[in-house]
């Protein structure tokens, strides 16, 4: 097991990437919280003890990963750096040693569900208790929606992203930020702001700003009749954002005179665009056409 380097300085992690002739990959997303405070404020938000199953996507070389450790959770880590990946196994092999730790290499989009497979034979639970990540602006949409979109959701989940995904994630209905995504996430999930940080927190100083969330699984859920419908639904209402609610969803249901009594049953004005309506206008919708219109 070797020493991992000091987290708060961006001096003591530039040398130690230049000695093992590490570069930092723009395309990951590549960026280290060098603040000690925000770290800890974070890893209280998640909520961990020694009898918490996390998940966390992208370590890089720790931090975040050390501050959970120490609070005696079981953690798996998913790195599609192998250098990074490589760093990790030796920071943490006393924690593997203890079976508290492992580690998973490779794209998180691509090997999350037989992880998710191996974690159930494992333990018996549906999913881990946590979800963690310092996720970058390429993958955090889509990671998050696919869980949801497969009913996976986790008891808590903390993520820091790119600002604008932040607001992407809680935005409300009538906003410029309001989509699919943002419906995925309040139907699924309650969630709060932890913590804004900005560029000067990280190392490699991004050009953006991020912040740091809290998503809370929510008790009452799915609140539908058919949750996969309902997904394929609200992601087609917004596929063509100029387009009414009308016009996308005769699109979605292949039939004009269908969109029109579906509408009409809930109430909704086929001249809405999907920005405009709320969750609970939508998870009608998605019930009135799985019980009037697919099933009649």
């Amino acid at each position: 097991m070797i020493s991992h380097p000091d987290y708060n300085s961006a001096q003591e992690l530039k040398s130690f990437l230049e000695k093992k002739g590490f570069a930092m990959q723009k395309k990951f997303g590549q960026n280290f919280l060098i603040n000690e405070t925000a770290r800890k404020k974070i890893i209280d938000a998640l909520d961990v003890n020694e009898n918490t199953f996390v998940w966390e996507v992208g370590p890089g070389l720790g931090c975040m990963t050390d501050e959970i450790l120490s609070r005696g959770a079981s953690l798996t880590a998913f790195e599609i750096d192998k250098g990074f990946a490589s760093c990790v196994k030796d920071f943490f092999e006393d924690y593997s040693d203890k079976k508290k730790f492992s580690l998973i290499e490779g794209d998180v989009l691509k090997t999350w569900k037989n992880a998710l497979k191996d974690f159930k034979d494992a333990t018996g639970k549906d999913c881990p208790d946590r979800f963690f990540g310092n996720l970058p602006y390429n993958i955090a949409a889509t990671l998050i929606a696919d869980t949801i979109e497969n009913s996976i959701r986790f008891e808590k989940c903390v993520f820091t992203v790119q600002k604008e995904v932040a607001k992407r994630m809680c935005a409300k209905p009538g906003t410029e930020d309001y989509s699919s995504f943002s419906v995925l996430c309040s139907w699924a999930y309650d969630i709060t702001n932890i913590i804004d940080l900005a560029g000067a927190n990280f190392w490699p100083k991004p050009n953006v700003d991020s912040r740091s969330v809290l998503f809370t699984r929510k008790e009452n859920f799915p609140r539908c009749e058919n949750p996969v419908l309902f997904c394929k639904m609200q992601r087609a209402l917004f596929s063509s954002r100029r387009k009414t609610v009308k016009n996308n969803l005769t699109a979605f249901l292949s039939s004009s005179e269908k969109a029109d009594a579906a509408l009409s049953k809930a109430v909704i004005n086929p001249l809405l665009r999907a920005e405009a309506m709320s969750l609970d206008e939508l998870l009608l919708l998605s019930d009135v056409i799985n019980k009037d219109i697919i099933k009649s």
